[in-house]
């Protein structure tokens, strides 16, 4: 059973997710890349806010292709998430509640995650031009400049992720590794 949930995230709905969910998430999240991220924490640290308000908010690690004609954006696949894992903290302690991506994350952000009551979602890589059927509406919000990298908001319907990491060290990775483990081949 999948559970339908609504940005921004609460506390109250993040404390209900566990490693393993199946996610619809719908209403708006914000595209962040590697060079998106440098520039945010780098305003951060000179005392400058973000271009978004994080409080309760969801950030997509993705870099969308343009999109055709007709189409609302491109493909929209996610990204390997371990590589913003040295600019997580400082989006945290701003109330960001949520993170999409593909991949593992570093023992480090698992901890933030408890401490700051956040939660990792895995998307499924490799269906970028499936997943981009749930984004309703695209906007370049932040640092056009950086072409495929700049910051955007989307209206998502639907969308599928899995919840990979929880608040309470949950990790989707890990139960997975240890499920094969006891197969015995």
């Amino acid at each position: 059973m999948e559970k339908r949930i609504f940005t921004p995230l609460t506390e109250q709905v993040i404390e209900e997710l566990r490693a393993g969910d199946k996610v619809l998430l719908n209403g708006y999240i914000y595209t962040a890349r590697d060079a998106a991220h440098k520039r945010m924490v780098e305003a951060i640290s000179r005392g400058e806010m973000p271009p978004f308000d994080m409080k309760g908010q969801v950030i997509y690690y993705v870099g969308p292709t343009p999109p055709k004609p007709g189409q609302v954006i491109g493909s929209a696949g996610p990204t390997t998430a371990i590589r913003m894992d040295k600019y997580v903290e400082p989006l945290l302690k701003l109330g960001l509640k949520g993170m999409i991506g593909k991949g593992y994350r570093s023992p480090q952000v698992k901890e933030l995650l408890k401490e700051y009551k956040a939660v990792y979602f895995a998307a499924v890589g490799g269906v970028a031009v499936l997943l981009a059927k749930s984004i309703k509406s695209s906007e370049v919000i932040a640092y056009e400049d950086l072409g495929t990298e700049a910051i955007r908001r989307l209206y998502v319907e639907d969308f599928p992720v899995i919840v990979a990491n929880d608040i309470y060290g949950g990790d989707v990775f890990e139960e997975g590794r240890r499920k094969f483990a006891r197969i015995d081949i």
